[in-house]
């Protein structure tokens, strides 16, 4: 059990390293909830963008548009490796970066309107193409969408590292970022299902329809272009307060990625990088599968699907409040690993209770309330774990600091966000491969494929969320930075400043 918290360190001054190479920033006035509600709100974008590609972009380009699932697996992780390259150098950039708007402001307003042209580009694909030419387009538009979320996602969540220094206020208002991305993502998914996806006579089932792509797409671009304009405005007051960039980067490219290198070689960081390969690899390839499993596996309907989408609401409004109380009890690395392993416990058991041949039939009138109860139950331990994952990755900042002499958040998020999109590419890759492993058809229709190939698909998904899920957890229990750890480095560095 870690000791309680020390002083209130919300009025602490802003990111300079020891070096003392930045002027000292203004004491920045309390951390109000108006600002804090405004900060999360633009991770609604992420969480739009993220659930769109984990839960259409497979079956959508596969089964509606025509393409094979291992080409498209193949395409979009290209697409998720030429984004993740990109990452780094935003990172790098906006670290240094200089203008009136701060550092992180100017690239976080850039990227509002790029991100809704691309992202309502990438669900209306031209119509007659060969199948090569469609690749081509989708790797490109993804890559497009994917790089204009970086340009302002790796700059707002640097920004979490700045707005906040103290222990449990810097998982606060994580916490709210975390809550608005998975309410934005589940929000929209929501509304596909019941809006823009609903069964037709010509399509019984809903998410096989080629035109509510189109206007989900639509939708969603006009949310993401307001949300992110919403964060970046209601936080603008904030832009005198935060950290300033300290020395002009290195001229050369040896000094700079030497400088890169140093940054990236903290312990406590490259634990949590390593957590999240793991995280990121599960991450794309169930869910890529996850919408299969639902629709072929477990036979649910359109509605029960968006049915599903309530509970896990329970996700984003509990999950952070949850993460609060066991991180003030046990500490955000023992809080973690506790939340991740029940909630891997609870989305294995059905999967796994259908293949041992434990688990009611498709159809059966309890399908419905079991899977509300799982997904009420795993979705806010899910959650919380993932906050407190995010502040524990936060925290290795100020270590970074001690060991450097420079604030690099911008870096060290953006080095985070590439290993997550690289891997979490590969994930997606071995999802096309695993259906076409077991075989399993394009146009398939629900109820009417081999028994064989789901039972295969089944036993495939357990294996990826107990190895990459598993293997997360078990990285963390190297994580060193504690309450007391972490109020001691603020200290130094307060020292040395």
């Amino acid at each position: 059990m870690e000791r309680t918290a020390g002083p209130d360190r919300s009025k602490r001054r802003a990111g300079h390293g020891p070096s003392g190479d930045a002027p000292p920033a203004l004491d920045a006035p309390r951390l109000g909830l108006g600002v804090k509600i405004l900060y999360g709100l633009g991770s609604v974008a992420f969480g739009v963008k993220d659930n769109g590609f984990q839960a259409f972009l497979l079956l959508f380009y596969n089964q509606v548009v025509g393409l094979p699932a291992g080409l498209v697996g193949v395409a979009i992780m290209v697409a998720l490796v030429v984004d993740a390259c990109v990452d780094p150098l935003i990172g790098q950039v906006s670290d240094h970066w200089k203008s009136r708007l701060g550092r992180r402001h100017p690239f976080m307003y850039a990227a509002a309107v790029p991100v809704a042209l691309s992202y309502a580009l990438l669900w209306n694909p031209p119509r007659g193409w060969e199948p090569a030419a469609l690749a081509a387009f989708l790797i490109v538009t993804a890559t497009m969408v994917r790089s204009f979320i970086s340009l302002y996602e790796i700059p707002s969540a640097a920004l979490a590292a700045e707005l906040a220094v103290d222990y449990d206020e810097r998982t606060t208002i994580l916490g709210w970022r975390v809550l608005f991305a998975f309410a934005g993502g589940l929000g929209m998914t929501f509304l596909a299902y019941r809006v823009f996806l609903r069964p037709s006579r010509r399509y019984p089932a809903g998410q096989l329809d080629p035109a509510g792509y189109a206007h989900y797409g639509l939708a969603a671009a006009i949310t993401m272009l307001v949300v992110i304009v919403a964060s970046a405005a209601g936080t603008h007051r904030r832009i005198p307060y935060l950290a300033k960039p300290g020395a002009a980067p290195p001229r050369s490219l040896a000094r700079t990625l030497a400088e890169m290198k140093a940054t990236l070689s903290n312990r406590p960081f490259v634990i949590m990088l390593a957590s999240g390969l793991f995280t990121a690899i599960g991450s794309g390839l169930v869910g890529a599968l996850y919408l299969y499993l639902m629709t072929f596996y477990f036979e649910l309907s359109t509605a029960t699907l968006s049915l599903l989408l309530l509970p896990s609401a329970l996700g984003g409004l509990c999950g952070p409040s949850l993460a609060s109380v066991f991180s003030a009890r046990a500490g955000k690395k023992w809080a973690a690993i506790g939340l991740e392993a029940s909630a891997i416990a609870v989305v294995c058991a059905p999967v796994l209770l259908r293949s041992l041949s434990l688990f009611p039939p498709n159809g059966s009138p309890l399908l419905p309330p079991i899977f509300l109860a799982a997904t009420a139950l795993s979705s806010p331990l899910s959650v919380a774990g993932l906050v407190l994952m995010n502040s524990m990755i936060a925290d290795t900042v100020e270590a970074s600091e001690l060991e450097t002499g420079r604030r690099s958040e911008g870096l060290l998020f953006s080095a985070i966000s590439f290993i997550q999109k690289a891997v979490s590419g590969a994930g997606v890759l071995f999802s096309g491969m695993m259906l076409a492993l077991v075989r399993f058809p394009q146009a398939a229709k629900p109820g009417a494929v081999d028994p064989t190939v789901l039972a295969r698909l089944g036993w495939g998904y357990l294996a990826a969320l107990v190895v990459c899920w598993g293997g997360a957890i078990a990285v963390m229990f190297f994580y060193p930075i504690s309450r007391a750890s972490h109020e001691e480095t603020l200290e130094r560095l307060a020292v040395a400043r």
